[in-house]
């Protein structure tokens, strides 16, 4: 018994980062065009993400010490995740253009968008963070 639930976990932790980027993509696409007005994802603002992220990468590897090489295999899986999810994505994105017709895919971004908006209205920029002062009267 104890094998199974270990399986188990082990699967759903492998699939829950997964599921979770397919479910929120849309939303995410959506939002980020919406904020840079690049509906391709390139440009100007995202190498400047990237090379910031790269920036961070190096930081950390240098903190914790990590050899050039094994940063090198690091960087490799990071490469091969991105481009992972990249194909995923758009396996996804023709999924439901299989589904749904093009007025109703504007709509259901139309109200993820809404939704997207309500929930920043209600919890800040940075969502459960704590970036808002509300937190702090809870307790």
């Amino acid at each position: 018994m104890k094998i199974s639930s270990a399986k188990k976990l082990s699967i759903r932790q492998l699939f829950a980062p997964a599921l979770l980027a397919i479910a929120i993509a849309p939303l995410a696409l959506t939002a980020q065009a919406d904020s840079h007005g690049d509906h391709e994802g390139k440009g100007p603002d995202r190498e400047r993400m990237e090379e910031r992220m790269e920036e961070r990468r190096q930081e950390v590897y240098q903190r914790a010490e990590i050899s050039e090489e094994k940063q090198a295999e690091l960087n490799e899986a990071h490469a091969e995740h991105r481009e992972a999810m990249h194909a995923l994505r758009e396996e996804h994105h023709e999924r439901v253009a299989e589904i749904l017709s093009e007025e109703e895919q504007e709509a259901l971004r139309n109200a993820m968008h809404e939704a997207h908006e309500e929930y920043r209205g209600k919890h800040g920029k940075r969502g459960h963070y704590g970036d808002n002062d509300d937190s702090a009267d809870s307790e």
